[in-house]
């Protein structure tokens, strides 16, 4: 009979919901506020064809960011493959991305004439990316003295 089980067959009842190797909703930036608090900041360092923006983000967890826009990757596959790195190198290092928004934007084009195959393409961004979450995880530099916390010199007494 087509689609009975066999006798014997023991399946699970439940399946667990989150793999070990997933990519969840909790590690991501999603909504605009939060691209553009990260964006907000001075890049923490560039290679030849991404920028690395990191930020600490007062959470236990690590989030990450990717922007691959049309100008710098005309092709959806390029785009795609970008992003499908970017996630599985970011999955790989969350542990040590705890804490932190980490957001990695194209800059460049990938030259044809250079990158003839997507596995030209494949190798650039791997050593690109691996170099950039390294250094997005190192410790963050100290959060710059808002203006306000400064204390006020009272007027006519010199300094």
């Amino acid at each position: 009979m087509a689609g009975s089980l066999p006798q014997g067959a023991v399946f699970p009842l439940a399946l667990p919901s989150v793999s070990t190797f997933a990519y969840p909703k909790a590690a991501r930036l999603t909504k605009t506020d939060e691209f553009s608090s990260v964006f907000a900041l001075r890049p923490r360092r560039r290679s030849t064809h991404f920028v690395l923006y990191v930020r600490a983000n007062g959470r236990p967890e690590a989030r990450l960011g990717v922007v691959v826009g049309k100008k710098f990757a005309p092709r959806a596959a390029e785009r795609n493959l970008v992003k499908r790195m970017a996630r599985e190198l970011f999955r790989q290092r969350q542990d040590q991305l705890g804490g932190r928004d980490v957001l990695l934007r194209l800059q460049t084009k990938f030259p044809r004439a250079e990158f003839t195959s997507r596995a030209a393409v494949r190798r650039a961004c791997l050593t690109e990316m691996t170099s950039l979450l390294e250094v997005a995880a190192k410790p963050l530099p100290p959060p710059p003295p808002s203006p306000s916390a400064a204390p006020e010199q009272p007027k006519g007494l010199p300094a």
